[in-house]
Parts: C-alpha cells; sequence; structure tokens
C-alpha cells in the first residue's frame, strides 16, 4: 500500500519476520515500536518513505495484513491499523503522536469521511469514531462480528455483520440509525 505525502511517498509493509530488538532484522528500522509488551507480536507493519525504513509497528490481537484501508493521511498526520490499534505518526520531523486501542479484537480498516469529519475504524467487534488526537469519541457492536464491507453514506455508517444483518451508525454519536 502506497500513500502519497508531501514529504514523499510511504509505502506500508507487512513485516512478519522482523523481530524486535534483533539487530538481523531484513530491514534496520530507525524506530520500532512494539505496542503490546509482555506478549508476542500477531501483527508488525514497517512504513518507508521514499523507499527508506522509517518505523515499524507491531501489536497483538487479531492478525491484520497490508491493504487499501491500512492506513490513511489526515492533516499531516499518518494513520495506521496495527492489529487492534491506530497509531498516530508526523513525519517531519518524525514523532510518534499516540496508540489507541479501538477495538478488543482487530482494525480491519481506517476510513475518513470528508462532510462529516469522522475518522472511522472499521473493527471486528467495534465501529469506532476518533479524533485526529487519539480520543476515542464513541464506540458501537453489533449482533456479532462485523465481517462486511464498511461503507461512509452521506448521512451514517453501513456495514453487514457475520450473520447478514445491516447496521447503520450516525456519525455524531454512534447511535443507531433507521
Amino acid at each position: 500500500m502506497n500513500i502519497a505525502t508531501p514529504y514523499g511517498e510511504i509505502s506500508v509493509v507487512n513485516e512478519p519476520a522482523y523481530t524486535f530488538g534483533s539487530a538481523d532484522n531484513v530491514r534496520a528500522y530507525p524506530f520500532a515500536k512494539f505496542l503490546a509488551p509482555g506478549t508476542r507480536p500477531v501483527s508488525i507493519h514497517g512504513l518507508l518513505l521514499n523507499g527508506q525504513p522509517l518505523a515499524v509497528f507491531g501489536a497483538a490481537g487479531g492478525a491484520t495484513g497490508v491493504h487499501e484501508h491500512s492506513a490513511l493521511w489526515s492533516n499531516e498526520l499518518l494513520l495506521l491499523a496495527v492489529c487492534n490499534s491506530v497509531v498516530s505518526v508526523r513525519l517531519q520531523p518524525f514523532e510518534l503522536c499516540w496508540a489507541l486501542r479501538v477495538d478488543d479484537a482487530s482494525c480491519f480498516g481506517l476510513h475518513f469521511h470528508q462532510q462529516s469529519g469522522s475518522l472511522i475504524s472499521h473493527g471486528e467487534l467495534s465501529i469506532t469514531r476518533f479524533t485526529e488526537a487519539g480520543a476515542i469519541m464513541w464506540q458501537s457492536g453489533g449482533y456479532d462480528i462485523f465481517t462486511g464491507s464498511l461503507v461512509l453514506n452521506d448521512e451514517f455508517i453501513s456495514i453487514e455483520d457475520f450473520n447478514g444483518h445491516e447496521h447503520r451508525f450516525a456519525y455524531l454519536d454512534g447511535d443507531r440509525v433507521a
């Protein structure tokens, strides 16, 4: 996955063989952060800036891969989904701004709704709206895990659960919409 930024192209890559604290990794990242000390990494994602290693993040929880909704660029911040968390980094100068657990299992993807200015996490168990400062505004769950595609409609978020039930959530407060 690649994202164009004013500082160049960010590539998000899977790093399943990366070992935190080891000098024997294929890529040497200047910044490495494991978000769940005391556990084993389930997913590890690296950030490359113009092809050069920048940072690597790992977490425990439900596994995540790299795809079109793994990261997004918003107001000078790169947001990255890793397992059940979202990480926010500033590229120039590089800074880890925050890490936020957005789901009890996995964060399947990150979305931005332009009209409402909403940052949305599509989690396995919860849909979460959060701020650029790393605060949760609301979380809403369903009857079962959210396996369908998340759709950002004009007035609400729509998603299907494992049993095919459609759930609609209001951008403002996460309340159900009929």
